[in-house]
């Protein structure tokens, strides 16, 4: 069978699963997010919290939940690190093999897997032992996807309420989130990638003898548990360094292939719950439709860059296989790659810093749209609709009539709020990447001069600052400087344009719903959906170009 048939295979097994999920899967989370009923293990959790799951909140209240939990999130992660050593199932594992994670390690540590970006400056089989995996980490892959949910459903309900100052719940929201889409998904998943070979021990790893005759430690890990939610949640964390491009994290395509199915299969299904719980499910299929466009179109394209690379090394082997694992090939690198960086997930199956430049340019660009095709758990789904906002907004400049986006105004105060969430990343990535570029000292980090030294650095900010974790990983970043600022990347990338989005959903909330008009501008049309993939693609151009030239475009070029 040819590489290109396995590929268009590949695509065509993905497609027919999503068309028979994206329906039942959809309606299900609306119905989770809807309904009055609270089941017996969430009302145990709310007494023991003491928390009032009949109360809703208003948009600040709920921001204050998220804020807080997340707050707290962060310090007990930041204290379970640096009390490693005397956790057990630590191996006495750490930097300095005492089992301690330096204080900037773990401050950056602690905001990656709490903002669902899961960076990792360091050798998790190396530095971290299963306690701080499992009890740690892998919580925190849990319940940042169940946040990024609930800010989600939130801005649906400012669309689906009227008159009204009341979000819903944020504690409800999260304790859904967990217990009846998460963690029913991940266990059942465990099972089957445990099945089909991924790890799962808790031992400290295996005595092999080489063929020479030496002897090496093999590390083990609890592996499949932490594979199935890094994935499923867009968190992206490996619990190995080398990731899903590990043989005991993904040992085939057929676990390749159910791995990035999982990273695509919240965040897609998403649009049918905007849908349903809009009372108008054409709008969601608009919205999957831009998404599904722009992330095949980045599929080809990359494809494309990486069979057909510059070079005539790469050329006498027939494709850019050097990063590439054998036992995947070029389409499943490439599929995983698109969807990785497409939904903020951050794993990886290969090495985007080997990747051509064209290739790695799209890779790089599909972090800067904003990660909205289809984007994190919940997140893209509230990026996108930022987007339309902006969209039906330019649209209403255009011809001269106040935008509306169902049923709701979009004034200065919408408008300003989209404009917040949209501008937070771009800030954030141009800022930090070039006070990086300027400093002295990141020259001795990147392993890349030229343009693609400039790409390594450019791809860790937009990584950064978009949630998404994965890394070009030819640049050192366990400097203080690296630590600290990719950490605040993490944090304001991930809190900014949450406020932003509950701000505006409740705005949304308060307003009565207006009665379609002559003037009105449909949004559940093909011609909508090519005035958002405009939008998204405009945005990124105008801000992101200069940098993109210097960087992937002047590297493919060459």
């Amino acid at each position: 069978m040819s590489t290109t048939l396995a590929g268009l295979l590949q695509v065509g097994a993905l497609v027919l699963i999503f068309a028979l999920v994206y329906v039942p899967f959809g309606d299900y989370m609306a119905k989770v997010y809807s309904s009055d009923k609270h089941w017996r293990i969430e009302k145990a959790l709310y007494r023991l919290v003491r928390v009032d799951s009949t109360a809703e909140q208003r948009w600040s209240t709920y921001a204050a939940g998220v804020l807080g939990f997340s707050f707290v999130s962060i310090v007990l992660l930041y204290l379970l690190q640096r009390l490693q050593p005397l956790l057990p199932l630590a191996f006495g594992r750490g930097v300095d093999d005492t089992g301690t994670v330096p204080p900037a390690m773990a401050f950056n540590t602690a905001i990656s897997f709490v903002t669902n970006t899961n960076w990792q400056s360091y050798v998790p089989e190396q530095v971290l032992g299963h306690t701080v995996q499992m009890a740690g980490l892998t919580v925190q892959n849990v319940v940042s996807a169940a946040v990024g949910m609930a800010v989600a459903i939130a801005l649906i309900r400012g669309f689906a309420r009227s008159a009204t100052d009341r979000l819903g719940n944020f504690w409800v929201d999260l304790t859904r989130g967990v217990v009846r889409i998460l963690l029913p998904i991940s266990f059942v998943f465990a099972i089957v990638l445990v099945g089909l070979g991924v790890v799962m021990s808790l031992r400290s790893g295996v005595v092999i003898t080489a063929v020479d005759g030496t002897q090496h430690t093999l590390p083990l890990a609890p592996a499949a548990s932490q594979e199935v939610i890094k994935v499923l949640g867009t968190n992206g964390g490996g619990i190995f360094n080398a990731n899903s491009a590990h043989p005991f994290e993904n040992p085939n395509a057929l676990t390749n292939l159910i791995e990035y199915f999982l990273e695509l299969v919240i965040p897609v299904c998403l649009t049918r719950t905007f849908g349903t719980m809009v009372r108008n499910t054409r709008q969601g299929t608009v919205l999957l439709a831009v998404m599904g466009v722009i992330w095949a179109a980045f599929v080809t394209v990359t494809w494309l860059f990486e069979t057909h690379p510059n070079g005539t090394a790469t050329l006498a082997a027939g494709a850019a296989l050097e990063g590439k694992e054998v036992r995947l090939g070029i389409p499943s690198s490439v599929l995983f790659a698109v969807s990785t960086t497409g939904t903020s997930t951050g794993a990886v199956d290969s090495a985007h810093d080997s990747f051509t430049g064209g290739g790695g340019g799209v890779l790089i660009l599909n972090m800067l749209l904003g990660e909205v095709a289809p984007g994190g758990v919940g997140t893209g789904l509230y990026n996108i609709l930022v987007l339309a906002i902006i969209a039906v907004f330019l649209a209403g400049l255009m011809v001269g009539r106040t935008p509306e986006y169902l049923g709701k105004k979009l004034g200065r105060v919408q408008v300003t709020a989209a404009t917040i969430s949209i501008l937070a990343m771009p800030m954030l990535v141009l800022l930090g990447a070039g006070v990086a570029i300027a400093l002295p000292s990141t020259r001795e980090a990147l392993n890349n001069d030229g343009a693609h030294g400039f790409s390594e650095v450019l791809y860790a900010y937009a990584s950064t600052s978009n949630n998404n974790g994965s890394a070009f990983a030819g640049l050192t970043v366990t400097s203080d400087f690296f630590q600290t600022t990719l950490g605040l990347a993490m944090l304001f990338g991930r809190f900014v344009p949450i406020l932003a989005v509950l701000a505006l959903a409740g705005s949304l909330a308060t307003q009565r719903r207006l009665d379609a008009g002559a003037g009105t501008l449909p949004t559940d049309r093909a011609g909508f959906g090519v005035l958002v993939g405009g939008t998204v693609l405009i945005v990124a151009a105008l801000t992101f170009f200069p940098a993109l030239a210097l960087g992937p475009i002047a590297e493919a070029l060459k």
